[in-house]
């Protein structure tokens, strides 16, 4: 029997929802990929589109806007469009906005946002990254000034995912630099007619080239008491930190998803490939070195999967949740870069998903915090 990576959260109704999904990236997202990917974006049809479907904000409560499924229904659109490589319409990060409201925003916030963050309406980001800070969020730049009952800002950001698209850009800023960590706040921008704010280059990438990653300047923005996340000043660190499980357990996810499709991609095209006269499939270090992938996907997919069953119970920590990460995105290397190897020649072609993939795998060991990050986090922990 062939070898089969069994979800153990999956059931039924989650796979007939899988269907639901596949059906939309092959109607809707695997057509217009090529032409995203030489443009920098998907568009905003495609996110209003993948809103009216139901695929968006899915683990958000019904009375927010969302689907009110749960972290499972997440993971399966997170799935499917990393096994065919599809990165434009970044989600993850999509749907990591609109948990910052649901988990830390006021009622207020909650209804003006998450609904339209739900249909489509609105593409979220996150500005945090700058030019000279990286992930040290310590070094944020970027000032959030009281000006009057609201705030002034101004600041730089750059590798902001959905960034040309975005229509809220959570910022996470400097509200009183002397306090260190506790001095740190995340201010909402509405970027439709907002003067002082400003699109810079979409990122010429090495990977994701369907992705509009940019860079955001803000220059005087105006913004009103109420776009202050939570309502309290000082709480952005801590907000940041809370969500961290739920962010690197999608990357985690989307990593072993991705290896999955290399496989899948790499076992089709050696048994039909030749050389020698015969299948490279047939040869031995084929077959040991796919052998060796499957038992890797395996091996992960009990981690992982366990990973979402502690989720979905609320008991991940940041800890498990960076090996998740770091052992994902380091795996998800060594996995596609094995494929490749496989497919010769072919396979540094970017027609063939495989060369995509493993341009597109390059950066999960940097963003979300890097590896050597992930590792310093895990020793802390220890």
């Amino acid at each position: 029997m062939p070898v089969q990576f069994r979800r153990s959260w999956s059931d039924p109704d989650l796979e007939q929802y899988r269907d639901t999904v596949v059906r939309f990236i092959e109607e809707h997202m695997i057509p217009g990929d090529a032409a995203a990917r030489e443009r920098g974006h998907v568009g905003h049809e495609l996110w209003r589109k993948a809103g009216q479907t139901g695929l968006l904000c899915t683990d958000v409560p019904e009375q927010w806007g969302g689907a009110g499924g749960d972290f499972r229904h997440e993971a399966v659109f997170h799935e499917e469009m990393a096994r065919r490589s599809l990165t434009g319409m970044n989600v993850a990060v999509h749907s990591i906005v609109a948990h910052y409201l649901l988990n830390h925003g006021t009622d207020e916030q909650k209804r003006r946002y998450l609904p339209r963050l739900a249909s489509g309406e609105l593409v979220g980001a996150i500005a945090m990254t700058e030019p000279g800070a990286g992930s040290d969020l310590q070094g944020v730049r970027t000032r959030a000034e009281r000006d009057g009952e609201g705030w002034r800002l101004n600041g730089a950001k750059t590798f902001i995912t959905n960034g040309l698209l975005a229509g809220v850009v959570l910022v996470v800023a400097k509200t009183d630099p002397a306090q260190g960590a506790r001095g740190t706040s995340i201010l909402i921008v509405d970027t439709q007619d907002c003067p002082g704010y400003r699109v810079g280059r979409v990122l010429d990438k090495v990977g994701m080239k369907a992705q509009d990653t940019s860079e955001l300047f803000f220059d005087d923005v105006r913004l009103g008491p109420g776009q202050l996340l939570g309502g309290r000043e000082g709480q952005g660190f801590f907000q940041l930190m809370a969500d961290l499980p739920y962010e690197r357990l999608i990357i985690g996810v989307t990593a072993l998803a991705a290896m999955e499709g290399a496989y899948g991609a790499t076992l089709a095209y050696v048994r039909e490939r030749k050389a020698f006269g015969q299948a490279i499939a047939d040869f031995q270090n084929t077959r040991f070195k796919l052998a060796e992938i499957a038992t890797e996907i395996q091996v992960g997919r009990a981690f992982i999967d366990r990973c979402v069953e502690d989720l979905l119970a609320g008991r991940l920590d940041t800890a498990t949740a960076s090996m998740a990460k770091l052992w994902g995105s380091e795996a998800q290397g060594r996995v596609v870069d094995a494929c490749l190897q496989l497919f010769g020649g072919y396979g540094y072609m970017n027609e063939y998903l495989i060369g995509r993939m493993y341009a597109d795998a390059r950066i999960q060991r940097i963003y979300g915090g890097t590896s050597e990050i992930m590792k310093e986090v895990i020793a802390r922990a220890l």
